[in-house]
């Protein structure tokens, strides 16, 4: 399947997640890299795997997402001694997303453009990805947004940076029920293949191979750096982001280890410290993307754990499907490159409350879950290597878990210019039932 249409398509036509054929080894490219610019060696990689569109205009719409972001470095390295941060919250929405979703919406326009086509996208959100796929498809020509999220599970500014944006192509619906409820409508939505195809739906959560290949430049731009194969702590929901740093390992760029951070929905690390998938019940936390018991892009981890057999991949997923429960059952680690490590809520305020008074930095909850896990790893391993934590949002946009974490001399921290000057009077959303058929009914009602 060509570039373009994997980025239209979203998901394959029986429901699975693209992958690329192979990962191309680029070991021998390192040493010249090192002299790229973050847009430079995001317009490297992005040259790697797409074929169908001009160099010229791929380069175009990869530099122009970037000029969105308001630090020079777009991604800085915030070195804090025993560990390192990687702000990655530098863009429109204040989230790490922002660095796929500005070039994947580019990228719906653009390929938009050259079809005359239109497109109704549909995402699903625990937090940050509704508003930064709204941000990057707002306004845009050929193009309508469905973002459903859980009515009550995200932060009051993560719901307000979705819903208070004006735009007439963005719809924001509050789902009844749970993300691992939305996520569920969007790819059983996507399985009904004559819908998708009448009303031209889209996929612009991490399902969309795009936005992976976008978040694997951050990755190898530390390793590039590095003086040693760098050990990634990565806090993680949906297993996207840390999929991205894998597949970063897939093609031969030094990585020594990854820490695999969840809150107490620990589906993940349980998995990866049991070989176990076992769905529990979501639990609302003080870090809400990562409030999610069914993660997508694990089908991708495990098509290169089973040897890309896509076979035993449906085999695994639909016996979880099933029961609730799948395991591997080979003998094997299934990674053992990769430290699953579940922080609760408690030890994630200690953390977010040590940092600050340790470095004076203020941590959102989810980059404090990371950290955390980052140290009870190599309290445990022994890796000498400092870790560098992937900061995965701005701290102002969870202000009251900041300030009950931290004390009110933590208040001027939790503000930021562009959430201050959101408006709760454009807000615009609608409450829908936890099922397919009313969200279906809405895009019918609603497409143009």
């Amino acid at each position: 399947m060509p570039f373009s249409q994997a980025v239209l398509t979203g998901l394959a036509p029986d429901g699975g997640l693209l992958v690329p054929e192979w990962f191309p080894n680029v070991a021998d490219r390192l040493a010249a890299w090192r002299e790229l610019s973050f847009v430079e060696l995001a317009q490297e990689i992005f040259r790697l795997y797409v074929d169908d569109i001009a160099p010229d205009d791929l380069d175009a719409i990869v530099a122009d997402a970037f000029t969105a972001f308001d630090h020079p470095d777009i991604a800085p390295l915030v070195d804090l001694g025993d560990f390192k941060v990687l702000e990655l919250f530098h863009g429109p929405t204040l989230s790490f997303k922002d660095v796929a979703l500005q070039i994947l919406g580019r990228l719906f326009e653009y390929l938009l453009g050259r079809s005359g086509e239109r497109l109704n996208i549909v995402g699903a959100t625990s937090g940050d990805t509704g508003s930064a796929a709204i941000y990057g498809v707002r306004g845009r020509e050929n193009l309508s947004i469905f973002v459903l999220y859980p009515n009550g599970g995200t932060s009051e500014l993560q719901e307000l940076q979705m819903t208070a944006v004006p735009d007439a192509n963005v719809h924001c619906l509050a789902i009844e029920g749970s993300f691992d409820d939305c996520q569920s409508i969007l790819k059983s939505t996507f399985g009904d293949l004559a819908f998708k195809t009448e009303y031209r739906l889209g996929a612009v959560n991490s399902i969309n191979w795009a936005r992976v290949l976008a978040q694997m430049s951050y990755y190898v731009h530390v390793c590039l750096r590095a003086e040693a194969p760098a050990v990634f702590a990565v806090p993680t929901g949906n297993f996207g982001n840390i999929f991205a740093a894998i597949a970063v390992r897939e093609m031969g760029v030094p990585i020594g280890r990854f820490v695999l951070a969840t809150n107490e929905n620990d589906i993940l690390a349980r998995f990866f410290r049991t070989g176990v998938y076992r769905r529990g019940v979501v639990h609302r936390t003080i870090s809400p993307s990562m409030d999610i018991q069914v993660s997508s892009n694990l089908e991708r981890f495990l098509w290169l754990r089973f040897g890309r057999d896509p076979e035993r991949v449906k085999r695994f997923m639909a016996e979880f499907l099933k029961s609730g429960e799948a395991a591997i059952d080979d003998g094997k680690p299934v990674d053992a490159c990769v430290d699953g490590v579940a922080v609760n809520m408690a030890n994630t305020k200690a953390t977010m409350r040590d940092i600050h008074e340790r470095y004076g930095y203020v941590l959102d909850p989810h980059t404090a879950v990371g950290i955390q896990a980052a140290r009870l790893a190599a309290s445990t391993s022994g890796n000498g290597t400092a870790p560098v934590c992937i900061a995965t949002a701005h701290p102002a946009k969870f202000p009251e878990a900041v300030v009950e974490a931290i004390g009110s001399q933590a208040r001027e921290a939790v503000h930021h210019p562009s959430l201050d000057s959101l408006d709760p009077a454009l807000a615009r959303r609608t409450v829908l039932p936890a099922d397919r058929e009313a969200v279906m009914a809405y895009i019918r009602g609603n497409t143009t």
